[in-house]
């Protein structure tokens, strides 16, 4: 999925560009227009590429976009953290303070599980998440302004699956990679749609 999503980041221009040489081929009229003149960065910008940003993608998720079955509290069992993650089928739980299911505290992992129980043989039912979770300070989040490709770099270059969404140090949401992949596959679709009304006048 990983490499998936790399290949997709990387050759999307690329393909872009090759539907835009296809269409000066095919129409030879078109043929003195480069495609650096005509579809620039910030024409496209214009028109809305690549400007989906994080809330686009909240909002579309609806009803449990707030990620809240992605949470635990610092006063929850290791064990019953790990239970957690193996129902929903994540390897990482955003913590929370009891209370304040706002406000981050942390985030644990399986790896935090590996590394901080089982290596030293401690109980995972007698251990808190807060006693070994990743503190707040180290923990990577998306804000709603930030876009769709930026969110999917920061996930593949961490190797991540889920991503908080934090406004004003505040959670408000949750993505995973998948509405991450599917928000881009959507905009770039969007793209070719919009090339394909210009070529035949509808703009």
């Amino acid at each position: 999925m990983q490499r998936a999503v790399q290949a997709f980041t990387v050759h999307g221009n690329t393909v872009k560009n090759a539907v835009l040489r296809r269409i000066l081929i095919v129409n030879p009229v078109m043929r003195p227009v480069t495609v650096s003149r005509s579809f620039s960065s910030a024409t496209m910008e214009e028109h809305g590429f690549e400007s989906t940003t994080i809330f686009d993608v909240l909002k579309a998720k609806g009803k449990g976009a707030d990620g809240s079955w992605l949470w635990c509290t610092t006063d929850d069992t290791v064990y019953d953290a790990v239970k957690s993650m193996t129902q929903h089928n994540v390897g990482a739980l955003v913590v929370v303070k009891p209370g304040e299911k706002k406000s981050i505290a942390g985030i644990i992992t399986e790896r935090d599980y590996l590394r901080k129980i089982i290596v030293h043989g401690r109980s995972s039912k007698s251990t808190k998440v807060g006693d070994i979770m990743t503190e707040e300070n180290k923990l990577i989040t998306v804000t709603p302004e930030t876009k769709v490709l930026q969110a999917m770099q920061l996930m593949t270059e961490n190797r991540i699956r889920h991503i908080p969404v934090i406004n004003e140090r505040e959670m408000i949401g949750m993505v995973s990679i998948g509405d991450v992949v599917r928000a881009v596959v959507s905009e770039h679709r969007a793209e070719l749609d919009r090339l394909n009304a210009f070529i035949r006048g509808g703009y």
